[in-house]
């Protein structure tokens, strides 16, 4: 049976930050709905990548640092003359530090003249003057070099150089588009061009086959941009890389006839028109409307402008028409508060008509038609300034498909549009007279105007319509056709934080402490359990040994556990939800060659049931080496462990707990016995509940936990106890006697719970003898650490723990009616206890630094 094909590969791409942004989404989510698989990429407000959903379509929006605009800025425009003027002061942070060290010099050599005998003291005087010259000189002309460089650079006709942002984009996004391997990128306005354009040419360069799109939102070239560098830079990558395009995408017919002309394009781009999504108008879904917020009855005049404030949107000249129409109300839908609304207010309360102008907060792009629908009519009155001549902007269908009539200013394309279908009425943008006559016309034949919003129209200025030559596209560009369409992915997905969220697998200096999962032979998946960081320990160790291995750790998390190191961080309460489970789907299949599933936890949330059991068959199919890993609890058999040794933490179990692990062993002893798979534990004593399996002994950075601090030196030696649960540790049977000796002021008795893992190696190394467990006749990660220390440990170790380790293991065994006189003798005999110290030591360099591990899991990474 063959599997299913894979959904093709579409990556969003835009520079901001995805939210408010209507288009990107819209364009996300048809794609999503017509079987694509989608990432929606912008730009994160934090230093931190950023991931979400919006229901199938991953969301991520990664950091943008400035070094490449830095390293611009600190060239010099004369580096010839810089090289003299400012020879070794780059900056006034440099002078500075040149003037200090200056004046300590002075401070320095004027003392030691009063000092030094007559001759020296001459050629002191004689270097502080010529110093001091040389000090005067240095300062003048760096002060000069600064004066004569233009705080505001013209532009040099080098988009790199004269926006150098562009850049620093192009070095955030890439590398993330190119790890997603898309079959199609599509790149949202030219900010996104140069990134487009670099990572297709990268990809099809390592043999993977890329398309790209370009989607002018906006004629760039008539912008009034804010800065002229801008300016110059901006239109001229956009002309450098619009032609290596395969396919260019704009919002206007006249405006894909300008990028024709310009750029002597060889076909027409394609327009695709920023509408609404017309199946969502009137669902009910919106929770209130422009009126009900401005607190006004029905039969008050409502004119309502929605979206960007800028100057070039002439609602000025709305505002001056105020007065003279008495009684209508202005509703200006608005995300913030901006200097210019600032003004415009201020306007309106010296003519009066302040108490008549309503500001009203945006909704979700799906809700904005049946917001509106409540006013009179809907308002454009832009200014000409050529990007406002050529589209039909979003507003014009918003208002449409909400069933208001228009006032357009006299802007080419809208008024060539609302005059042809009789949608409104048009005045002279900079004229407030004739607003005034307008917006009076609409009014009053408001109930005509609606009329001849006809089906067609409403069809024609629907997103459904406009986008279905979108989705064509992006089937011709990559020859791909998604296996199933997604009609059940709703238009109105809303976006919601992740379930995952990124670890940091870094160590010192910021350096992996893993192969990151990349191009190598082995792909490793390890997780989700990363009890005690062990997933991580492994993914360190079996990195060192093979450097043709590389790994990505996963660590199921819930409130209730630590941070352990790990590369992805799953939410455990959501691993029921569906879009969490298929994103682990995703993030597993097509990645992974190996994969170590440890505690016998399913890998796909809940998706197949409550064990790895019912994930193996998919991970088969996919091809996936699997081997399973056990740490305890998942194995361990309460009856049988009852009945083997005389205090086992299951006698002292909260009550059902025993009953409830007991059904967990037995079902995942089933199936192990019946997968077939690579069967390892990290502890020794789980070889009695399945023998079958091999010991791969836990791992521990035994470096780190090395110290120089003597043991048993003190009078009173601190003796340290650390239990994450209690009744699993012992810890109630042993603390009658350890309560009796710390009173005595025979020891120094510490008890640490609730200590986070990086706080707990001060505390072992500190100590003098530390205290494992009592419960299970094994050993644990805490036992291990604190050997890698040095320090004696005392515990509960059965027979078949010492045969396992071939006698080798130097934990003082000890139960607890024996721990009393195991301890004193450890305090009598400090000398032994010393060597038992360094035996530790180089037991955990033996077991458990990796290397071992590594070779016990070598054959199956094979």
């Amino acid at each position: 049976m063959k599997s299913p094909a894979r959904r093709p590969r579409l990556a969003v791409i835009v520079a901001n930050g995805i939210t408010g942004d209507s288009r990107v989404q819209k364009t996300a989510v048809a794609a999503a709905r017509d079987g694509w698989d989608v990432t929606l990429i912008g730009r994160s407000d934090t230093k931190q990548v950023q991931r979400s959903r919006m229901g199938p379509i991953e969301v991520i929006r990664v950091p943008v640092t400035s070094e490449f605009v830095k390293s611009v800025k600190s060239r010099k425009a004369h580096p010839l003359r810089g090289a003299v003027t400012q020879f070794r002061i780059h900056d006034q942070a440099a002078l500075n530090r040149y003037r200090a060290s200056y004046r300590a010099w002075v401070r320095q050599t004027s003392a030691e003249t009063t000092w030094s005998e007559p001759p020296r003291r001459a050629l002191l005087k004689a270097a502080l003057r010529a110093r001091r010259a040389v000090h005067r000189l240095r300062v003048r002309a760096f002060k000069w070099e600064q004066r004569r460089t233009p705080k505001d650079r013209v532009p040099v006709r080098d988009w790199r150089l004269d926006w150098p942002q562009l850049v620093d984009l192009d070095l955030a996004f890439g590398p993330v588009i190119e790890e997603l391997k898309p079959d199609v990128i599509h790149a949202n306005d030219a900010t996104m061009i140069v990134t487009a354009a670099r990572s297709a040419a990268r990809l099809r360069a390592s043999g993977h086959r890329c398309a790209w799109l370009y989607d002018a939102h906006e004629y760039v070239r008539g912008v009034e941009w804010p800065n002229p560098r801008q300016a110059c830079a901006i239109p001229a990558a956009e002309a450098e890389f619009i032609g290596r395009a395969d396919a260019v995408v704009t919002v206007s017919t006249e405006l894909a006839e300008l990028l024709k002309d310009d750029h002597k394009l060889s076909r027409l781009p394609l327009v695709v028109g920023n509408s609404p999504v017309r199946e969502v108008i009137g669902s009910g879904a919106v929770r209130s409307s422009v009126r009900e917020v401005c607190g006004l009855d029905p039969q008050v005049p409502l004119m309502v402008y929605s979206g960007w404030l800028g100057p070039e949107r002439g609602v000025d000249a709305v505002i001056d028409g105020l007065p003279e129409l008495p009684g209508v109300h202005l509703a200006l839908v608005c995300s913030r508060v901006t200097p210019l609304l600032e003004e415009l207010l201020a306007t309106a309360a010296t003519l009066g008509v302040r108490d008549r102008i309503h500001l009203v907060p945006y909704v979700a792009p799906h809700e904005v038609a049946d917001y509106l629908s409540s006013a009179d009519i809907g308002l454009t009155p832009f200014r000409r300034v050529p990007n406002c001549e050529v589209s039909l902007p979003t507003k014009v269908s918003e208002y449409l498909q909400a069933g208001l009539p228009l006032v357009t200013s006299d802007v080419r394309v809208i008024k060539a549009y609302v005059e042809e279908k009789g949608l409104g009425e048009v005045f002279t943008w900079d004229d407030p007279t004739s607003f005034v006559a307008a917006a009076s016309r609409a009014l009053k034949g408001r109930r005509e105007l609606a009329e001849r919003i006809t089906e067609a129209v409403l069809k024609e200025l629907s997103w459904e319509h406009q986008s279905a030559g979108l989705l064509e596209l992006y089937r011709t560009l990559s020859k791909k056709t998604p296996p199933v369409s997604r009609a059940d992915v709703p238009w109105t997905l809303q976006e919601s934080p992740g379930a995952e969220r990124m670890g940091a697998n870094s160590g010192k200096a910021g350096a992996p402490v893993w192969n990151t999962l990349g191009s190598t032979r082995v792909k490793l998946g390890v997780g989700p359990a990363n009890y005690a960081g062990q997933g991580a320990a492994f993914a360190q160790a079996l990195s060192q040994a093979n450097p043709d291995v590389s790994v990505e750790v996963v660590m199921n998390q819930r409130v209730d556990t630590f941070d352990y190191p790990a590369d992805v961080y799953v939410d455990a309460a959501r691993l029921g939800d569906l879009d969490v489970q298929l994103q682990q789907v995703k993030r597993v299949v097509g990645r992974y060659t190996h994969m170590i599933v440890d505690a016998f936890m399913p890998v796909f949330g809940g998706l197949n049931g409550d064990t790895v059991a019912g994930d193996l068959a998919a991970l088969r199919k996919a091809r996936i080496k699997v081997a399973l890993l056990s740490h305890g609890s998942d194995i361990r058999h309460p009856a049988r462990h009852l009945e083997r040794h005389e205090y086992s933490l299951f006698r002292d179990a909260p009550e059902g707990v025993a009953k409830k692990l007991q059904d967990k062993a037995e079902v995942n002893r089933r199936t192990a016995d019946e997968c077939g798979l690579p069967l390892y534990v990290t502890t020794p004593d789980l070889l009695d509940d399945l023998p079958t399996a091999k010991w791969a002994p836990l791992v521990v950075d035994v470096a780190s936990w090395a110290t120089d601090e003597p043991v048993m030196v003190r009078k009173r030696p601190i003796v340290l106890h650390a239990p994450s649960k209690r009744w699993t540790k012992g810890t109630d049977r042993i603390m009658p006697v350890l309560t009796e000796l710390h009173d005595k002021g025979v020891i120094d008795f510490r008890l640490a719970e609730g200590i986070p893992w990086a706080e707990m190696q001060a505390l072992v190394k500190e100590s003098d003898v530390v205290l494992d467990q009592f419960t299970t006749g094994s050993y644990g990660t805490f036992a291990v650490e604190a050997m890698a220390a040095g320090r004696p440990v005392i515990g509960y170790i059965s027979d078949a723990v010492q045969a396992t380790t071939h006698g080798a293991l130097p934990i003082v065994s000890a139960t607890p009616d024996t721990l009393h006189e195991v301890l004193g003798s450890l305090i009598d005999d400090r000398d032994e206890a010393a060597s038992i110290g360094r035996a530790s030591v180089e037991f955990a360099r033996t077991y458990h630094d990796g290397h071992w591990t590594a070779q016990v899991l070598s054959g199956f990474l094979k």
